[in-house]
């Protein structure tokens, strides 16, 4: 007797980390119902696009991924943050068979259904408890929450997720537990604005094991530290409350290093920005950060060429950073964001203006990687092992996060395994990486 083939779903999974997880959860359920994963659009019975609809060139690549596979397949779900404002892809492929925004995960699975019903057998449809992962096996980001209560003026996250939404403690612990069980070495935590995490909830108890956790970001950080792996602090926005997490970093629980998005240093362009603009304030909290927890890794994001930002300005930016010597850093040229009421600021900035001090900063954030990554040699760090190659290892230290960070190359003497944590004596560096030798087992 001839048995159905199980339909077949091609995946494009675009934007942030957060998308990511969206991307997992979708991926998930289809696997529960019967749906097999295809590697290419051609062959598919369909393909789900999750978009990115930040700025105008993510926009642009999503439509670019749109068309790809209309032409390679032709029946094509699209989700995510552009399918919040559809108006732009209907236009230019009004034959998609679904639009939706992002975490509206059961209308993507209804247009799956609709489009090629499952075939569920419960004897085949088995799914890990963990749940089906996008990442490598020895790393996963952990979600905490949903949408934002910040209004930035350069940003519509809020317009396209919503405002804050937090999970339960509990929720979030049980799937957390369910990684580390599953071989995860490393929780990336992250939401649109983590610090800020709970907030929504007034920071209820939830019941967990024996006891009960508040959903408040250090209680949190607190519990997940107790699993035995590698907690991550992604996309921390500045509160006061994130001094109390530096102590947990001390104390070995989580990871010491903040992924803290500054944006800006001029306190006229972060009152522009709407954000907090007591840089003077945030200079000092560093340094008693530092104090505190002399390992710490201070990761940041910058804009420039925002709306009204002068020579003067900009030259804040270089002066700050130059002070505060921030670990890593990445920056964005400012793009404006249809919806964003940074558009009606005026004085804009020109293109070249921008690409000129796009140059500036990151030739002086090199400046400081390269100081602040010599200072290392010659010390023993803990490094995670992304990949195994014939004569050289990729990995991480706890100073770098996957893909926005810089790398540890590793030469041993024995063979190393993926997800493997070592100890390893750094030998030498460069601007951005560090290279060493695995010091023992």
């Amino acid at each position: 007797m001839n048995k159905a083939a199980a339909p077949k779903v091609s995946f494009v999974s675009l934007g942030c980390p957060k998308a990511l997880v969206d991307s997992e959860r979708i991926i998930t359920r289809l696997r529960a119902e019967g749906y097999e994963l295809a590697r290419k659009h051609d062959g598919a019975d369909l393909v789900i696009v999750n978009t990115c609809g930040f700025l105008d060139s993510a926009k642009q690549e999503s439509l670019g991924a749109i068309g790809e596979a209309m032409a390679e397949n032709g029946k094509v779900i699209v989700t995510g943050c552009m399918g919040a404002e559809p108006e732009a892809i209907e236009k230019a492929y009004p034959g998609v068979l679904s639009i939706t925004g992002p975490q509206q995960y059961e209308s993507v699975l209804d247009a799956v259904h609709r489009a090629i019903p499952p075939l569920h057998d419960p004897h085949l449809d088995l799914v890990p408890p963990q749940g089906i992962r996008l990442t490598p096996r020895h790393y996963a980001y952990l979600k905490i929450s949903e949408g934002c209560n910040n209004r930035c003026t350069f940003c519509i996250i809020p317009k396209l997720r919503g405002d804050l939404v937090s999970r339960t403690a509990a929720d979030v612990l049980r799937e957390a537990e369910k990684l580390v069980a599953a071989g995860v070495k490393e929780l990336m935590v992250i939401s649109q604005d983590t610090s800020a995490y709970g907030a929504d909830l007034k920071y209820a108890d939830s019941p967990w094991k024996d006891r009960s956790v508040r959903a408040k970001f250090v209680d949190l950080a607190r519990e997940l530290g107790d699993l035995g792996v590698w907690i991550r602090l992604q996309y921390v926005y500045p509160y006061p409350h994130v001094d109390d997490v530096i102590e947990l970093m001390t104390d070995g629980k989580v990871l010491p290093y903040l992924d803290i998005p500054f944006q800006h240093a001029n306190p006229e362009v972060l009152k522009r920005m709407k954000r907090p603009a007591a840089q003077d304030k945030t200079l000092a909290r560093i340094k008693s950060w530092r104090d505190a927890c002399p390992d710490l890794t201070l990761r940041s994001t910058f804009i420039v060429g925002f709306p009204g930002e002068t020579d003067s300005e900009f030259a804040d930016l270089l002066d700050w950073l130059d002070e505060a010597q921030i670990d890593r850093a990445g920056c964005f040229k400012y793009e404006p964001v249809a919806g964003a009421t940074a558009n009606a600021l005026g004085n804009p900035v020109a293109e070249e203006i921008k690409t000129q001090r796009w140059n500036a900063l990151m030739a002086r954030q090199r400046k400081i990687s390269t100081q602040r990554l010599k200072r290392k040699v010659g010390t023993r760090q803990q490094v995670i092992v992304d990949e195994v190659g014939p004569t050289v290892t990729k990995g991480r230290s706890q100073g770098d996060a996957p893909q926005i960070d810089g790398s540890v190359y590793l030469s041993s003497r024995r063979t190393l395994r993926v997800g493997e944590v070592v100890t390893a004596k750094i030998e030498r560096s460069d601007d951005y990486d560090l290279h060493g030798t695995v010091a023992g087992f």
